[in-house]
């Protein structure tokens, strides 16, 4: 028998059971992607029990460990594991990081003065006929044509379903029987509801005649709620809609109590609210989320050169975490889509499953939001009409929000110079974060069974380091002193990761739900273990097998997650 191979050394005793074989074209239908999340612990529908609430999810015991890692990741790449010492690659120069944790309740006056309070709305339509509201630019459809007339059918089905309910509900509105199907011509082109001129000819998301939708109007997208127990209106304030304004109103005393100097960025991971009217897309569009932000300070004059560092060093750390070149871009926003803040923003955009093929859904944005934000918290609201932007007034010629007259600047001690930082601001969804990587890892390959059997796997392939469990033990079989050593094998590990004991079952299907799990590695513990002090350890996505030495497995293990 081959001896161990030693910790740091090419494998000796290394076997591949056999390659899987990727499965030619597979298609990542959502339905599948949704159906793995629920059966096997990533996420649930909010109040399921009872019927649920749309919009709104919880993360099961899979789905919080993966969010908790992918949010442990962000804040060890761009907070925590920062050198301020050295100049990373790309940089202008060396900078700072620091991190905070504000309320998601805030004095209202913030809102008034970020623009959230006047502008942070949506444009919405109703449904005399439903009575039901839907966000104007959301609700897809076709034109459907029966004979001499022509109209525009809208659904609110995935896009994958989307042109068989289309048929589906112009058939019932022309009524047309299956043998007179071919008499319906369904449009290739799935159009959004803004696209149209008018909504006369339009059928309405659940609605039986034409015609029933309204003119669009604004809808504030921020959820009202009451600080105090008299409940009065000079009590109203609001669930934040970003974690960015905590940031900037705690400018001052993060410069005046750790002595950062520019440029340097505040990190923060919180809750945010959206009143979102149809939500949908799985948990892409949500009313709670999370967010994982940076607000980078920076002098005026460099806010361009960081800006484009900050772009490339958050579509790489994607990258590095296994989203794949082919499924994200980098898009620049068009200045007529630029907020009335921004200098310039790029969204980083991941080609999402339920989205047409060619279309991306934002990621992340990195926007340049000058010196938009402090001014505004210092002077009152700025108007986005006037270049440079000055105090929006009201009709008495007064600031329409007060500021907080606070001195939000920042004097430069070598220079002397007192100006008010350009702020880069990479914003990105923990949410979005984590369906882009649970779309990405869901894999159908074909790998053989404990028979050498070919049978379709499905296979999580989560980066090691976004694993919910990194390792899952298991004894060959319930005898011969061999759970008592993966029991102590599992005890060691379990200080240092999440992993899971498992002596159920054949150890090929062990395999197999480790497999949708998304856990890179598995132990078994079989007869040899007993004699020469060895394990087994089997590569999720290669199938290779390798003895390893049991008092090695820890670093083992380490040194395969961190690769």
């Amino acid at each position: 028998m081959k001896p161990p191979p030693m910790l740091g050394e090419a494998p000796i005793a290394a076997t591949i059971i056999s390659s899987p074989t990727q499965i030619s074209n597979p298609m990542k239908s959502m339905d599948s992607i949704v159906s793995l999340c629920k059966r096997r612990g990533f996420l649930f529908q909010s109040s399921e029990i009872y019927g649920g609430v749309q919009g709104l999810w919880d993360y099961g015991p899979l789905g919080v460990e993966l969010k908790r890692n992918l949010k442990d990741a962000w804040w060890r790449d761009m907070i925590a594991g920062h050198n301020e010492l050295v100049s990373p690659a790309g940089a202008p120069s060396s900078f700072e990081m620091v991190g905070l944790d504000c309320t998601i309740l805030m004095h209202p006056q913030v809102w008034k003065n970020s623009g959230h309070y006047d502008l942070f709305h949506d444009f919405m339509v109703d449904c005399r006929e439903s009575k039901k509201r839907y966000r104007h630019d959301q609700v897809r459809g076709r034109f459907v044509e029966y004979r001499e007339t022509k109209i525009f059918v809208t659904t609110l089905a995935e896009i994958e379903h989307e042109a068989d309910e289309v048929r589906r509900r112009g058939m019932k509105y022309f009524k047309l029987r299956p043998k007179n199907a071919d008499d319906l011509t369904v449009g290739d082109e799935s159009i959004t509801l803004d696209k149209l001129d008018s909504h006369d000819e339009v059928l309405g998301p659940d609605a039986k005649s034409l015609g029933t939708l309204t003119e669009p109007r604004e809808f504030n997208l921020m959820f009202k709620t009451t600080l105090g127990a008299l409940g009065g209106e000079e009590d109203t304030t609001f669930l934040r809609p970003e974690t960015a304004q905590g940031i900037f109103v705690n400018f001052k005393n993060v410069l005046d109590s750790s002595r950062v100097k520019l440029p340097f960025g505040i990190g923060q991971v919180g809750k945010s609210f959206r009143n979102e009217i149809t939500p949908r897309n799985f948990t892409f569009r949500s009313r709670e989320f999370e967010q994982m932000e940076i607000e980078f300070f920076c002098h005026p004059s460099q806010s361009q050169a960081w800006y484009g560092y900050w772009r490339d060093r958050r579509l790489a750390w994607y990258k590095s975490l296994g989203l794949s070149d082919e499924a994200l871009i980098m898009r620049e926003h068009h200045t007529e889509e630029l907020a009335h803040y921004s200098v310039g923003t790029a969204d980083i955009e991941y080609a999402f499953p339920f989205l047409p093929e060619g279309e991306y859904g934002e990621l992340e944005g990195i926007a340049h939001r000058g010196d938009f934000d402090l001014r505004s918290h210092m002077e009152g609201k700025l108007d986005p009409s006037t270049s440079p932007m000055t105090v929006e007034l009201n009709e008495n010629g007064k600031p329409k929000y007060r500021g907080s007259g606070k001195d939000l600047s920042y004097r430069d001690e070598e220079s002397n110079e007192k100006f008010v930082p350009h702020v880069i601001e990479p914003s990105a969804g923990a949410d979005r974060g984590v369906l882009a990587f649970l779309c990405e890892a869901f894999t159908e390959d074909e790998a053989p069974d404990e028979k050498g059997k070919m049978q379709t796997r499905t296979v999580m392939k989560l980066h090691p380091r976004l694993a919910p469990i990194k390792a899952a033990v298991f004894p060959l079989v319930k005898k011969d002193g061999m759970p008592e050593v993966a029991q102590e094998i599992y005890g060691s590990l379990k200080e240092h990761f999440n992993v899971f004991y498992d002596a159920k079952g054949a150890v090929g299907r062990r395999y197999r739900r480790q497999d949708e799990a998304g856990t890179p590695y598995c132990i078994t513990v079989d007869g040899e273990s007993l004699t020469d002090k060895t394990v087994t350890i089997r590569d999720r996505d290669t199938l290779e097998q390798t003895r390893v030495k049991i008092d090695e497995i820890v670093e083992v293990v380490r040194e395969r997650v961190n690769e």
